[in-house]
């Protein structure tokens, strides 16, 4: 019987450790969005991180009839993105991003979180500075 039950802690070790993996570290999909960034800010109360809303052109509608527009919210990782994110606030931005099925405390307050920032701008055809390639 002892032999059981030692063989059933391990594969509940196991299964626990790979459910906690999937859920909070495994990467869903990635991509690249862009848009005007709306705000850029540190928060938090014991981890300080960087979050973000990036608006888009157009609009989604979550229900029929009614309009609301296109917003993406960030978490910031690393502070090379953070300096290069303060500085481009109502700019038009191009953003690398990783989303995870759920966020946790030291990585954001989001489940994407943007890793690279591809482009600058003060306008959507690219006319400005592009100082972050």
């Amino acid at each position: 019987m002892n032999k059981y039950v030692k063989i059933g802690i391990i594969l509940l070790i196991i299964i626990l450790t790979a459910v906690g993996y999937w859920r909070y570290f495994f990467v869903f999909s990635e991509g690249v969005k862009a848009g005007n960034l709306n705000y850029f800010e540190k928060k938090g109360f014991l981890f300080k991180t960087w979050e973000g809303r990036l608006v888009q052109e157009g609009f989604q509608s979550p229900s029929a009839g009614a309009l609301q527009s296109n917003e993406f919210r960030f978490s910031a990782e690393g502070d090379e993105v953070a300096q290069k994110l303060e500085r481009a606030s109502g700019r038009f931005v191009e953003l690398r991003y990783k989303e995870y099925l759920n966020p946790v405390p030291w990585r954001g307050a989001s489940s994407y979180v943007v890793i690279e920032v591809l482009d600058v701008s003060d306008s959507k055809n690219g006319d400005g500075d592009t100082p972050f390639q």
